[in-house]
């Protein structure tokens, strides 16, 4: 899948009537395709950038109900948010992961400890699970010794999920292409057709990776807007207003040995008294976020975190851990991404609901805000409003599959590897986990610099998973971009030895594509992004 020619194979196909067109290659456009494609319906996914580029490989990493939607009142997003949580833990074994957080409850903070333990109680209510537990102040103190005993009056445990975030719209794709969908990224929506009555019937495309092929005009029956913060710039080409209020989160990448926690926990920053966290993640540690107004003269930029963010995140995690002297020094990476969510004029961002919104406007149907946790609600939402226009009038209720089951794999075929390293992969790869494993050369399944990544990973992406440009493969498909410092600059000798046979490059189209990688880094995932527009 998605080997040498398959983009022109798909260019070919695309003067094919389309049951669906989905615009937009994040979790949301992913559920999308997977729930039409098992119902048989002929689908086709564009994404403008790279698969996962937006929103979808720049969250919090957590598969959550959002426990502080609580003190917003916002039941309906939590209740349902933690339900989708429970199936994603039971269905994506090995990609979807439990995760503890530590909540440190602090005289400061105004909330009486019976509020607290309400809440959790109401979240695994919610969840239908019983998996909390309250400490006392001595003993919450034990759990975590990295914690600031000033005004700590007590704390809770309770649990929620991690996960990669490309990763999951990856394998989410991919099994929807196996399923006989289509999708193809570097394909960019410049216009909207419409038919004699003014509807919206089709799209006109360009490849961005031929910019030199004319544009096509593709046509369905149904056209889905999944572009998440970009939603609104698809609207107006049907004169439908702006409605979104584009949000920015930032996160900071730290190495696990600074502050290595086994669960998260719960940060309180000492000015706003805002909810962030501090999550173990991909063998590093990760804070976060902000969550500010993005300027709308920054929408020609990639995001990446101001340096009053980086402070502001800095000073909460001081704040909660006095002894480990975080600084500016220590991170290896940023990043920060989009929250597409719907304006209702709160006057700060965190005030905002989570839920999603359902549009149709002149036959363009618009799926957005929401949250990655509950992409199959949304999914199946916006297709049971399409369903009238679709063959056979489809019902979408149902509960399908979305995620295959995990492949057996030959115990020969995992030599070296533990159970929890093999099931790594297999929650990542599903039912390619064999393929990537028979491509292995000889070292090529010993861990990238202690991380739970293996080399094979990288020469599996560059040979079957769609990579385009360098920032793909080291930003998306294996996150050495994030995780590593300097992006994994100091293994870019190895990893071209590795990958550039396999994606076909010559030495100029390397170097470019080096020198594109580099750039992006520095302004948009560095220690010290600068901002600059990443094209």
């Amino acid at each position: 899948m998605w080997t040498e020619g398959w983009r022109d194979r798909i260019w070919s196909q695309l003067n094919e009537e389309w049951d669906l067109i989905i615009i937009g290659g994040g979790i949301t456009g992913a559920g999308v395709l997977r729930e039409a494609v098992a119902r048989g319906l002929k689908t086709l996914l564009v994404e403008a950038r790279d698969f996962s580029f937006g929103t979808s490989s720049r969250s919090s990493k957590l598969v959550h109900g959002g426990i502080r939607y609580l003190r917003n009142k916002q039941y309906n997003v939590t209740r349902e948010s933690v339900q989708e949580r429970e199936w994603m833990l039971k269905e994506a074994r090995g990609l979807v992961t439990p995760l503890g957080f530590m909540m440190p409850n602090l005289a400061s903070s105004g909330t009486p400890n019976w509020k607290l333990h309400l809440g959790v109680m109401i979240y695994d209510y919610f969840g239908r699970k019983w998996a909390h537990r309250a400490y006392s102040r001595a003993g919450f103190l034990r759990a975590n010794p990295e914690i600031n005993p000033d005004q700590l009056v007590g704390g809770f445990l309770y649990y929620d999920a991690r996960m990669d975030d490309s990763r999951l719209v990856l394998r989410v794709i991919r099994e929807a292409v196996a399923a006989g969908g289509t999708a193809i990224n570097d394909a960019r929506v410049v216009d909207l057709l419409r038919n004699q009555s003014g509807a919206v019937c089709g799209v006109v495309l360009r490849d961005e990776a031929a910019p030199e092929k004319c544009c096509a005009e593709v046509r369905a029956r149904v056209v889905i807007n999944a572009s998440g913060p970009w939603s609104d710039e698809l609207r107006q080409k049907v004169g439908a207003p702006a409605r979104l209020r584009k949000l920015r989160g930032s996160h900071l990448v730290f190495e696990r040995s600074r502050l290595p926690l086994q669960q998260a926990v719960t940060i309180l920053h000492p000015k706003d008294n805002r909810a962030m966290f501090a999550i173990p993640w991909e063998g590093t540690l990760l804070i976060g976020t902000t969550d500010l107004d993005h300027p709308r003269e920054w929408d020609d930029r990639e995001p990446f975190a101001t340096g009053e963010e980086i402070a502001y995140i800095l000073e909460a995690a001081n704040h909660v851990f006095p002894g480990v002297h975080l600084a500016e020094s220590d991170i290896v990476s940023t990043f920060s991404g989009l929250r597409p969510v719907v304006n209702t004029g709160k006057a700060h961002p965190s005030q905002e609901s989570r839920a999603h919104v359902v549009w149709e406007e002149a036959g363009l149907l618009t799926i957005t805000g929401g949250k990655l946790t509950t992409f199959r609600l949304m999914a199946k939402e916006v297709l049971q409003k399409a369903a009238s226009r679709l063959p056979g009038t489809p019902d979408f209720t149902p509960r399908v599959r979305i995620f295959d089951p995990l492949p057996a794999i030959e115990t020969a075929r995992a030599a070296g590897l533990s159970p929890a390293d093999l099931l790594y992969l297999q929650g990542r790869y599903g039912a390619d986990t064999a393929d990537l494993l028979a491509a292995a050369a000889p070292g090529e399944l010993e861990s990238i610099a202690g991380l739970p990544n293996r080399w094979v990973e990288l020469r599996w992406a560059a040979r079957a998973e769609g990579v385009q440009h360098l920032d793909d493969l080291l930003l998306r498909r294996v996150r050495l971009g994030l995780l590593l410092p300097q992006g994994g600059l100091g293994e870019l000798a190895r990893i071209r030895a590795m990958v550039q046979p396999e994606l076909g490059w010559d030495d100029a189209r390397w170097d470019a594509e080096e020198a594109a990688y580099r750039r992006i880094w520095q302004q948009s995932y560095s220690p010290a992004p600068t901002g600059v527009n990443a094209g």
